[in-house]
């Protein structure tokens, strides 16, 4: 079940909207504005961000905002228009954590599909262990694996993509893109 709220007015001329099968051959109920004719679709919000590590150490996020307020995240947020994935990711881990780093490859791809959303994790080198984080973290650390605060972690898509990042780097290889759902 899907827990966004639904498209009450039509986004070109203000008209209530009704749920309904397009004419247009579509299969699914839309948000369809009985005076433009406008189809609105809704479709799931990215989240970009990264794994930022440094030697044996990742880089987490003291949460500052709700949801989860005070629990560690990787620095992670919304994609934005007008950027690409490792943009907002990029964007993300510098607003957050304040980082000095270099992006690296695309790591893991987790769809919430409860709530409409695609988690993208990329890898990202830090060149150093400084950090200035914005007014949405209230502490930006670096953990070994085994001193991650496992039981404090925000959200299950960081916990998969943590856990999958240790993996690989056990195995000596981070040659694949972690690709799995979450219902």
């Amino acid at each position: 079940m899907l827990l966004r709220v639904p498209i009450k007015h039509c986004k070109n001329c203000g008209t209530a909207v009704v749920y309904r099968i397009p004419d247009d051959g579509d299969t699914k109920p839309r948000a369809v504005c009985p005076a433009c004719h406008t189809i609105h679709y809704e479709n799931p919000l990215n989240v970009v961000g990264t794994i930022p590590v440094l030697g044996d150490k990742v880089l987490l996020c003291k949460r500052n905002i709700e949801p989860r307020w005070g629990k560690w995240t990787l620095p992670a947020g919304f994609m934005e228009l007008e950027e690409s994935t490792a943009q907002g990711a990029a964007r993300e881990t510098t607003e957050e954590a304040g980082a000095n780093f270099e992006m690296e490859s695309l790591f893991a791809v987790i769809s919430v599909v409860r709530v409409g959303q695609v988690h993208l994790f990329y890898r990202a080198r830090l060149l150093d262990d400084r950090f200035d984080p914005g007014h949405e973290t209230i502490e930006a650390k670096l953990f070994t694996e085994a001193e991650i605060p496992w039981d404090e972690i925000a959200f299950r898509t960081v916990r998969e993509a943590l856990e999958r990042f240790f993996e690989d780097r056990r195995r000596g290889s981070f040659d694949r893109v972690h690709e799995l759902s979450i219902v």
